[in-house]
Order: structure tokens, then sequence, then C-alpha cells
């Protein structure tokens, strides 16, 4: 079965026989592939009002457990956003009703945000939605196939979170 990475590829040996276009066998791949990602996220999500940025957050405090609170850093550390954007992007979930800003107990200074009762049904159910949708994609794989590809993609990114994380 061929796919449209396939047709690229005879293109540019067609065109160019003199370049080594293996990197695209793969990569060309995965950069299709994470479009059709995005667009499951996107539907997901939308079918619970959210955008990708407010899962984002959202599931950051969900992953932590009851009673679902980070600070504001930790949260700039699990979503990779800068400072200004993480205080626009609280401001919004909160005036949605979906997080609040409690006074941290630990830090007279500090803040938590705490995510809401409505805020964890929505990540919650935006997450299952989302698992219906990466289910569909990955249907064409067996549970060993899906783990091999687990495991090669996994050769291939952690390197680079594993730089991002020491700097």
């Amino acid at each position: 079965m061929k796919d449209e990475v396939d047709r690229l590829i005879e293109a540019w040996q067609r065109e160019r026989p003199d370049l080594d276009v293996e990197p695209l066998e793969v990569l060309s791949r995965v950069t299709r592939l994470a479009r059709h990602l995005d667009r499951a996220r996107r539907l997901a999500f939308a079918a619970r009002d959210l955008e990708p940025w407010e899962f984002d957050v959202l599931s950051a405090l969900r992953r932590t457990g009851a009673p679902y609170q980070l600070s504001p850093g930790q949260l700039l550390t699990q979503t990779l956003v800068t400072s200004g954007t993480m205080t626009n992007r609280i401001d919004r979930l909160a005036a949605k009703g979906l997080v609040l800003r409690q006074p941290d107990p630990g830090d007279r200074r500090g803040v938590l945000v705490r995510l809401t009762d409505d805020g964890r049904d929505r990540v919650d159910a935006a997450m299952a939605e989302l698992l219906e949708h990466e289910r569909d994609i990955l249907a064409g794989l067996d549970r060993q196939q899906r783990t091999a590809l687990a495991d090669l993609l996994r050769s291939v990114v952690a390197p680079f979170d594993n730089h991002a994380a020491q700097h």
C-alpha cells in the first residue's frame, strides 16, 4: 500500500537522484502523522469546548492527583510556555471557572492554581475523547506493533526531551 510519502520520495528520486532521501521515509511520515494527531486533538477538545492550550494546563493539574493543584512555576515547567503566557492562561481559565487561584500555605507570597470540579470534568471527558480518536489512528497496528513503534519513537524523541530538561 503506497502513501503520499512514497509518491513524494519517488518524485525526489526522479528529480534529484543524487540525494539520499531515506530520512523522508520516516520523518515525513512523522510530520504527516503529527498533523493527523493535531486534528484529532482539536476535535476532541472542541467537543468539550476547550482549546488545546487549555487542555494542556488542565491536564497538567489533573495528572498531579488530588487536590489537583500546582504553582504557576510548576505549570510553566510542565507546559513549556513563558511566565507571561502562563499568567494569561491562568487568568483565562479562571474566568471560565475551570481553575481557581489560592494562596500557597507554604509561601505567603505564592499562589497555587487548583482545578475546579468543572475543569476536572471537562479535562476528563476531553481525555477520554482524545484516546478514542488516537485508538482509531492506531487501529491498523496490533499490540506488538504499537509497542515496537513506541519503543522506536522513544529512541528518537528521548535525546531531545532529555536535552531540554537539562537546559
